[in-house]
């Protein structure tokens, strides 16, 4: 399977879908899994409920030229699956490191669609990064799952804000280094 570009952005092809870049038709598919408070609950940054707009103004955000942060829908369209199973995001930390997010939609949770994302991503490198991280929330063990079986190895303990718990939530740190 081929990767190729749009505007700049990798696309990246995997068995069951591809990594491709967040589009703003994708605003609908977007608010309606953001929308689900179990996906709300596992990121730090997506609020409950979720605003009107909200989607929109992530698209605005994200697509931006001087934006830090490139975002892949994962989408299983070219399979029937859907356009947006999911996102998947690096956002730059430093010059050569980048922090991973994503979120998967529910009925796709416990399918390996996660896995199969974030060890698509990790093997393109698309910001040609030496490292990236990732930090889990503690009461989320399949996502820990995801990173570690992708070679993320643990190297401590933080807590972050956690908008729709409207509180902080401790986390595992992860890091996969990818070049010496």
């Amino acid at each position: 399977m081929k990767v190729s570009e749009i505007k700049g952005q990798l696309v990246i092809p995997t068995e069951r879908f591809s990594l491709r870049p967040v589009r703003d038709s994708d605003a609908g598919l977007i608010t309606l899994y953001a929308s689900d408070k179990r996906v709300a609950d596992m990121t730090d940054h997506i609020p409950h409920p979720y605003p009107p707009g909200a989607a929109e103004v992530f698209l605005e955000r994200v697509l931006a030229a001087d934006t830090l942060e490139q975002v892949w829908a994962i989408d299983g369209g070219v399979d029937g699956l859907g356009e947006v199973l999911g996102v998947i995001s690096l956002k730059r930390v430093t010059d050569d490191q980048s922090e991973i997010g994503y979120w998967i939609a529910p009925e796709m949770w416990n399918t390996g669609l996660a896995s199969e994302a974030l060890n698509a991503l990790v093997a393109a490198n698309p910001l040609a990064d030496k490292s990236m991280v990732a930090s889990i929330f503690q009461d989320n063990p399949a996502s820990a799952k995801v990173v570690m079986n992708a070679g993320f190895s643990l190297i401590g303990e933080s807590e972050v804000f956690c908008v729709a718990r409207k509180g902080m939530v401790d986390t595992w740190d992860y890091v996969q280094r990818l070049t010496e």
